[in-house]
């Protein structure tokens, strides 16, 4: 097994060390032997101690991703089998599987790869070099683990379009892998409709990280008047509307996005109930204020406002103004559901800033539940803040009342 070995500097591999899978290429003394990108390479510390195995990338900060800890393990096909029947396997037990996140990275001990699976369609985004080297093994197998139980998977559709790709030093891909399919996959989630577009839906097409927070707010709608802010596919909408909500209206900039809430309202025979509009969320809601709407209950899902730790300050005073535009439409007694899908924003740091937005507004909230991703998206602890974790969607329910 002769490969290259990555030396890592005195003190470095902190990351590695706490529990996570990247080497950053300022942690490396050395690399001796011969490699190509995408190789794998044995990753020992400054002292010679084995610390794993990963694949290597000269494009990428993340010089390393760790596949395995066991430097005498063989990287084929027996060993991805194992880890892709360990990932099904798991969502099995967790989730219910009709549509479900698959493998969710490093989560699941595979870096730089998810696959989501919405009904009889798979949908790959591959992140790494290493990783996509071995894409068509990874759906060979997936296919043959989904086939022992009873599951034919009609299509794969690859969606590793993003710009992390040219962190990579990669080319963007999206495209069939193998026989061409239609692209819009009719799927059900809590009993709710919908058409997922795999090819040119947002990311891989749906956002199944949700699921049981949409769930959770169906008995909290039921015979009420909603306002579901950067309602996206209409899914907290609907899920609140096939509750049987009162009345619902959906908000989002994108007029494709509407377009898509649309139908599917009519897919699920509830048009007369819940309405979208294009509109930008931020200035609609001080609109609303001022003609006097209030709402029972107010769902705000915004996008992460913070991709990275810099732009976690900004990030908390957009956080901080959604919020507060939002308290103001509740009714006394009404509900607020809010939430941040970014890995920056912390718990602590969201529940600070919804804090200030309720003293600003001069609102109480009783916390009624705090949720997380759904299960399919695993949380994968580590022994220090500073490890990359597969934790980042933070949910709260409140209930919101005047000051007493």
């Amino acid at each position: 097994m002769g490969q290259a070995v990555v030396v890592l500097k005195k003190g470095e591999g902190r990351t590695l060390k706490a529990g996570g899978m990247w080497v950053y290429d300022n942690e490396i003394a050395s690399v001796t032997g011969s490699y190509e990108d995408g190789d794998m390479v044995v990753v020992r510390d400054f002292d010679g101690y084995p610390m794993g195995r990963g694949f290597i990338n000269r494009h990428s900060k993340i010089r390393v991703r760790l596949m395995t800890r066991q430097v005498d393990q063989e990287i084929d096909r027996s060993f991805l089998r194992e880890r892709l029947q360990a990932a099904w396997d798991y969502r099995k037990k967790v989730t219910d599987v009709s549509s479900c996140r698959l493998v969710f990275g490093e989560a699941d001990f595979l870096p730089g790869l998810v696959v989501d699976k919405f009904s009889d369609v798979l949908v790959v985004q591959v992140t790494a070099l290493g990783m996509d080297r071995m894409k068509l093994d990874i759906v060979d197998l997936l296919k043959k683990i989904l086939l022992e139980d009873g599951i034919t998977v009609r299509g794969v559709y690859e969606r590793s379009d993003g710009k992390y790709r040219d962190q990579e030093g990669m080319e963007r891909v999206k495209d069939f892998i193998g026989e061409p399919f239609d692209t819009n996959v009719p799927i059900i989630e809590n009993g709710v409709r919908y058409i997922v577009d795999v090819k040119d839906g947002q990311k891989t097409g749906f956002f199944l990280d949700q699921k049981y927070n949409r769930l959770a707010m169906q008995r909290i709608c039921k015979g009420k008047k909603v306002l579901d802010c950067f309602t996206h596919m209409g899914t907290f909408a609907l899920n609140a509307g096939i509750a049987g909500a009162a009345e619902v209206t959906g908000l989002d900039i994108s007029e494709y996005a509407v377009e898509q809430a649309r139908e599917n309202a009519r897919r699920n025979g509830l048009e007369d109930t819940v309405q979208f509009r294009c509109a930008n969320v931020l200035d609609e809601l001080p609109k609303l204020a001022q003609s006097g709407e209030q709402y029972d209950v107010v769902i705000l899902d915004p996008p992460a406002f913070t991709k990275s730790r810099q732009a976690t300050k900004n990030a908390i005073k957009g956080y901080r103004e959604i919020n507060m535009k939002g308290l103001k439409l509740v009714k006394d007694g009404g509900y607020l559901a809010t939430c941040s899908c970014s890995h920056f924003m912390t718990q602590e740091l969201l529940e600070k800033t919804v804090k200030e937005a309720a003293k600003a507004t001069h609102r109480r909230l009783r916390q009624v539940e705090f949720r997380t991703q759904a299960p399919d998206h695993p949380i994968l602890w580590a022994n220090s803040a500073n490890v990359p974790e597969s934790y980042y969607l933070k949910f709260f329910i409140f209930q919101v009342v005047d000051e007493r």
